[in-house]
């Protein structure tokens, strides 16, 4: 007979909805989860948490390797500036301040409760902390480059950096796949050679993150045209669709598989109706508090809503936020958005994250034979030990 581990508290989300008081949840030495059941017929040996109990919580969108960044860059100067200082101020005083940081950001992850994350790779960086497993990862390896002649060289570099990130699946508590950065900055080409790749594991973009990418596709205009003046970039190939953005790169990606779609702040109505008709399983990840921080504003959370859109949560990078808590941004959700229920945006945080980089069958819900890890959720967010 194993021993359970009993554990109550003042409700249970159970990943998709709330239970109310007097429930228990049940599970294996191991972790499996082995049932929810009323207190009444749960016995002895009950360990009562202070706050609520939810599944291990989904970070859905992160960037790991800039952690070093924390603190540098200003807020709320506007994606171009952001991206710019980014690009300028990347390199860290020192080799082992990186290591450093991305450890330290790991350890705030895991005790906040995070099982988790989708992680953005433009390195290595992030490889040998993510051999410890202490955490799960899908690192999406973004590939960049808007001038179309260099288009074959950056495809090939980031296919190095893949290749290094493939050699830790085989542990099984990571997956990898290679992904279009943004529509600024991905060129006709290279979106080409990525949507060639035909991947049936989740990719991503960066999508409509500010008003500025909108402009570029649809009049050739706005501010990117000085970001690309800037750094001595040739554009004269691009020609703009007179659409907005995500109309104007998503009929490139035609096989099947999840596509996560980030940040989202400016839009539209009939962007979200355009993309319900996409081959890709659309999720809209949110990350509030970088949006705020970069560009002082949120996505129109009412029209996917209206539209059936499947939401995430990410936290973006410590470059752009002040944490990596995925309970602090359902709050700030919560908080400008108090018309939607804590209950659905804490199915955003979990189950719909887990679907969403395809781990649903061990993550995400209370489920019998999951190991989705447990947090308890009262002001703050913390992991279980069990």
């Amino acid at each position: 007979m194993p021993e359970w581990i009993k554990l109550t508290a003042r409700d249970i989300f159970d990943g998709r909805r709330f239970l109310g008081e007097d429930k228990v949840l049940v599970m294996r030495p191991d972790g499996a989860v082995e049932a929810i059941i009323d207190r009444s017929e749960a016995g002895e040996e009950v360990r009562r948490l202070d706050g609520w109990l939810s599944p291990g919580l989904i970070n859905t969108h992160c960037h790991l390797e800039l952690s070093h960044m924390k603190g540098r860059i200003p807020e709320k100067t506007g994606l171009p500036d952001f991206l710019t200082t980014v690009m300028t101020q990347r390199q860290p005083d020192s080799p082992e301040q990186i290591a450093e940081a991305i450890a330290a950001a790991e350890t705030a992850m895991l005790e906040a409760g995070i099982v988790a994350v989708g992680d953005i790779c433009n390195t290595v960086n992030t490889i040998p902390q993510k051999q410890k497993s202490n955490l799960y990862y899908h690192s999406f390896v973004e590939c960049m480059g808007f001038v179309d002649a260099s288009a074959p060289a950056r495809f090939a570099q980031m296919q190095e950096v893949y290749q290094a990130f493939r050699q830790l699946d085989a542990a099984g508590v990571h997956t990898t796949t290679l992904s279009p950065h943004a529509p600024y900055s991905v060129s006709a080409t290279l979106f080409r050679l990525l949507s060639d790749l035909r991947e049936e594991d989740p990719i991503t973009i960066h999508n409509q993150e500010c008003f500025a990418e909108n402009m570029l596709y649809e009049s050739r205009a706005g501010a990117f045209l000085g970001f690309y003046k800037n750094f001595g970039m040739d554009i004269s190939g691009f020609r703009a669709t007179g659409q907005t953005s995500l109309p104007s790169y998503l009929p490139y990606f035609q096989s099947p598989g999840n596509m996560l779609l980030v940040h989202n702040t400016f839009t539209s109505e009939e962007d979200i109706r355009f993309a319900a008709g996409s081959a890709k399983n659309i999720f809209w990840c949110l990350c509030p508090n970088a949006n705020i921080y970069i560009e002082d504003t949120l996505p129109y959370i009412a029209l996917f809503r209206e539209q059936g859109g499947v939401m995430t949560i990410g936290t973006d990078s410590l470059a752009s936020n002040h944490q990596l808590s995925v309970w602090e941004e359902a709050k700030t959700l919560h908080e400008h958005h108090a018309d939607v229920p804590l209950e659905e945006i804490m199915q955003w945080a979990t189950l719909n994250g887990a679907r969403a980089l395809g781990i649903e069958n061990t993550f995400g819900s209370f489920e019998k034979g999951k190991k989705p890890g447990v947090t308890v959720i009262d002001k703050d967010s913390k992991k279980v030990s069990i």
